[in-house]
């Protein structure tokens, strides 16, 4: 496993794994790497023949400064995670590196942009795009890996690849949870004890909302998920949105899609929590 902090380097160690026929599967995180991070790299290592695994903060996809200087950076540890499970390179630029001058670019992803995190948290998934196709240029991947837990940023980066034209397929790996059922995230670290045991009603309520939500309208499924979560201390639902799992526009009645998604964020406490279900 090789460390590389300049997109000159990694490109060049990358033209000569091309040449030698590789196949080149990507993980692009922001570090703070967890379980399911880990579940991502196992799963790109075990299809492709080389596996690069970035680790940046990008700052362009933060609206909340505060987020963002709070936001864990454990690099050593992080380096140490990806060691024993294949892979092959870890790129960890600096800001100045990626970012060398501002990155001006405004994308157009119209309404599946418009809705949920777009709407809460404005110009986010501009700065993932910035950096998702920063990183995509410098590491030119056959493969790139993403968890579902992050459902809205998957299509987001998807209509992005089909935009630029990437010769990028974007494969999602389903959510990794905690024994308890918590989504596993990076943000969980900030967790209090207390808030760590409180968290998990997030997920419990999602799945018994999902074992009666054929005979309920989905109003009352929404209300449902929605009061039961803000009854636990510390917990206040920001959004919970049910959603066509490919337009991701809101639906008012579950005969008006196939395959509806309740996505949500949560705060406990101050941390913010993402979570989503299958209907």
């Amino acid at each position: 496993m090789e460390i590389i902090n300049n997109i000159k380097d990694l490109k060049e160690r990358l033209s000569t794994e091309r040449l030698n026929g590789k196949c080149i599967g990507f993980v692009p995180t922001m570090g703070a790497l967890h379980d399911g991070h880990i579940s991502l790299v196992k799963r790109c290592k075990e299809e492709n023949d080389i596996c690069i695994v970035s680790i940046f903060v990008n700052p362009t996809q933060f609206n909340d400064k505060k987020d963002l200087e709070t936001y864990p950076r454990t690099l050593e540890k992080d380096c140490e995670s990806l060691e024993p499970v294949g892979c092959s390179y870890i790129f960890a630029p600096t800001e100045t590196e990626m970012y060398p001058e501002p990155d001006t670019r405004v994308f157009d992803f119209g309404s599946i942009a418009e809705v949920m995190e777009g709407k809460h948290r404005p110009g986010h998934f501009n700065g993932v795009a910035q950096i998702v196709s920063k990183l995509f240029d410098a590491v030119e991947p056959d493969k790139a890996y993403f968890g579902e837990k992050d459902f809205q940023q998957v299509a987001i980066i998807r209509a992005m690849v089909k935009q630029l034209n990437m010769p990028v397929q974007i494969i999602a790996c389903p959510i990794l949870r905690d024994a308890d059922g918590l989504a596993l995230s990076s943000r969980n670290a900030r967790l209090s004890s207390t808030q760590r045991q409180k968290a998990p009603a997030i997920a419990r309520i999602l799945k018994e909302s999902a074992t009666f939500a054929p005979t309920k309208s989905l109003e009352e499924v929404k209300r449902f998920v929605i009061e039961s979560i803000n009854e636990v201390e510390e917990m206040n639902v920001e959004y919970y949105e049910i959603v066509d799992e490919e337009s991701l526009k809101p639906i008012n009645d579950w005969e008006e899609s196939e395959s509806p998604v309740g996505c949500i964020t949560v705060f406990c406490g101050a941390v913010r929590l993402i979570d989503n279900i299958h209907y």
